[in-house]
């Protein structure tokens, strides 16, 4: 009991550091000027904008400092040239040259330029006051702004360790089982906060460092789900909560108004919000969706006409003023689906195990700091997370899971992946049960028909303008084109690579088509893990990969890892059996029965009674009419296995 006082203060005393943590918000306007910088700055589709500082304004050679500054763009042109590394670059590109720019009232830029100006290959910035060298960016780094490091790029202070560490305690806290300090859980939970080691070295602009750090945790977790996919035969141990369920639920509300208030004073909205917001307007005033974008925003087209449309509401309510100001509606966006994704999470939760499992996934979400980066970027990536929820939820209706299949897919292109999985789902259990082929085909034609009316339906805003291959250039063909440094296959642009990453792309279309087909784990856990498996999988495979896109797979992991512990999990209960009708249907079997038969009916209802919830008929997410239940016998034998 003193323990759990202990622990009781010590989540206390980590909510009032968060609570009382200090935020700013610092914003500046970007723009471009020279040719070759307008190229650079088109290749920075991530870069927020108050990571981009003053666009730079050219200044002819000539001894004498313009008014106001203490250089001459002479002096500031022979510092950037003394420098080794732009030496180096100099000798790499021959015939290349350099021009002064002033940047912002106490700065210098040096630029250097290939042969004919066609490239941006090195990038000075001077104080002026003092002649000190700033900054000094070679390769990818003087196109990609994002991965200079610079601070509150992306989450503005929750990138913060007075901020970040606490989190990390208070989400790992509650899930510490101290009589198995060797839990697999434990180590997963680590694993998942191990991309906090990959994200310190990119704050640091180490990007050879950050980006191969992201890999092993995203190869253990792929294989941790298709581990979860075996049907278990065994009972495994129950959920054990260090912190009591009522105390996770008044975290949750607390980290709820943390999390709103930091995203209200401190949170910054990147690119990817700010796309939203533009394409939200071109919905509401019936104008072309793609194409035509503000030139600092100019591939914010490249994401499905859901994306846009989703942030109608917000834009109708807060407006826009045309410019990439603190985009309210942005704002008013990531904090509604960060909600409903907490929300979706515990209802998850509550189906499965009961309101203690909804509340430790919901607690998870809302401790988890990766979420709160997200929330904090303004990003639309925790909508993406929403509508994947959405199905898992749904999955006991084929049209509606098929529904939402074709949202998440249609909002960015990646989650399409899953509609194979989510069509086939629950049509491969219960074979014995099921005679009649036709209930099959009918679950499949009710989710093509949920997934190809709700595809053709929010298409018809983008169709309505432009033309397929308009859509497929601006989209599909655009991010396919683009390099990026943020994963290995970018970052060293090897043959080899190349071929490996190929390798890897046809892996993650056998994996989804595979899920699809063969038998496994029947229930919401099953499900989840498939899910996680194969977004983890795509993204080992894409050119640009990026911290926010961990919440796509980060809830079905936790609905795997959580949903999995205790006796409901461990019998490995066939989609679509009701534990409540399996009750009765054991108990009248019960009395017609002889001893021996009795006796295994009523283990099969002891364990169903103790996991299921009032709303267990749908726990499992069958997609197959239930009417016609197996034989009370075999429906024993697996509930007492």
């Amino acid at each position: 009991m003193r323990i759990r006082t202990l622990l009781v203060a010590a989540l206390s005393l980590a909510l009032l550091v968060l609570v009382a943590s200090p935020v700013a918000a610092a914003t500046s306007d970007s723009q471009t000027l020279s040719a070759a910088r307008v190229l650079s700055a088109r290749k920075v589709t991530s870069a927020p904008q108050a990571t981009i500082a003053e666009a730079p304004v050219p200044v002819p050679a000539s001894e004498i400092p313009p008014a106001g500054r203490h250089l001459s763009a002479d002096r500031v042109l022979e510092i950037a040239e003394a420098l080794p590394k732009m030496r180096a670059v100099r000798k790499k590109y021959p015939g290349s040259y350099a021009g002064a720019y002033l940047k912002g009232p106490v700065r210098w830029q040096v630029s250097f330029f290939s042969k004919k100006g066609a490239k941006e290959v090195g990038q000075v910035i001077i104080a002026d006051a003092s002649g000190r060298v700033l900054e000094q960016w070679t390769g990818f780094q003087v196109a990609w702004t994002m991965a200079r490091g610079y601070r509150g790029a992306f989450g503005e202070h929750v990138n913060a360790l007075y901020v970040w560490l606490p989190l990390c305690l208070l989400f790992l806290l509650p899930f510490i089982d101290w009589r198995r300090p060797f839990s697999l859980l434990h180590l997963d939970l680590l694993v998942l906060l191990s991309f906090s080691v990959s994200l310190a070295f990119f704050n640091h602009a180490e990007i050879y460092a950050s980006v191969p750090l992201t890999y092993p945790p995203l190869l253990y977790l792929l294989a941790r789900m298709l581990a979860l996919l075996r049907r278990r035969s065994r009972p495994t141990r129950s959920l054990r909560l260090l912190i009591p369920a009522p105390w996770l639920a008044l975290g949750i509300v607390s980290l709820l108004g943390f999390r709103v208030a930091l995203n209200v004073t401190d949170a910054n909205v990147i690119d990817v919000g700010y796309a939203g917001v533009i394409g939200a307007q071109r919905v509401a005033l019936n104008k072309p969706l793609y194409g035509g974008y503000p030139a600092d925003n100019e591939h914010g087209d490249t994401y499905g006409p859901v994306n846009y449309e989703a942030y109608v509401p917000f834009e109708q309510i807060f407006g826009w003023s045309g410019t990439w100001d603190d985009l309210p509606a942005a704002h008013a966006a990531a904090v509604f689906f960060d909600l409903l994704a907490v929300a979706l999470l515990f209802l998850i939760g509550r189906r499965m195990r009961g309101p203690t499992l909804g509340i430790a996934l919901a607690y998870a979400w809302v401790s988890f700091p990766f979420t709160l980066f997200a929330l904090e970027s303004d990003s639309n990536d925790t909508l993406v997370a929403v509508l994947i929820l959405a199905a898992l939820y749904f999955a006991g209706s084929p049209p509606v899971r098929g529904a939402f299949a074709a949202l998440a897919g249609l909002t960015k292109f990646a989650p399409l992946a899953l509609a194979p999985l989510l069509a086939t789902h629950g049509l491969r259990e219960r074979e014995e049960w099921v005679s009649i082929s036709a209930l099959r085909s009918r679950a499949l034609a009710l989710f093509l028909l949920g997934f190809l009316a709700t595809a053709a339906l929010v298409s018809i805003p983008a169709l309505t303008h432009d033309s397929l291959h308009t859509i497929y250039d601006r989209t599909i063909l655009y991010q396919s084109n683009r390099g990026s440094p943020f994963s290995v296959w970018g970052l060293y642009g090897n043959p080899t690579l190349r071929g490996l990453q190929l390798a890897v792309q046809l892996a993650a279309i056998a994996l989804a088509l595979a899920l699809a087909v063969i038998p496994r784990r029947a229930d919401l856990v099953g499900l989840a893990a498939s899910c996680a498996a194969v977004i983890i999988t795509v993204q080992l495979g894409i050119d640009h990969w990026f911290y926010l896109y961990i919440p796509w797979f980060f809830p079905l992991v936790m609905v795997a890892l959580l949903g999995c512990l205790g006796e409901g999990c461990a019998v490995g209960m066939p989609v679509g059996e009701a534990p409540s009708r399996d009750l009765g249907a054991t108990r009248a079997g019960t009395s017609r029965a002889g001893t021996s038969r009795a006796g295994t009916s009523r283990a099969g209802a002891s364990i169903s009674a103790r996991w299921s919830p009032p709303s267990a008929a749908l726990s499992s997410g069958s997609a197959l009419p239930s009417a016609t239940g197996p034989p009370q016998s075999s429906q024993s034998a697996r509930a007492s296995a």
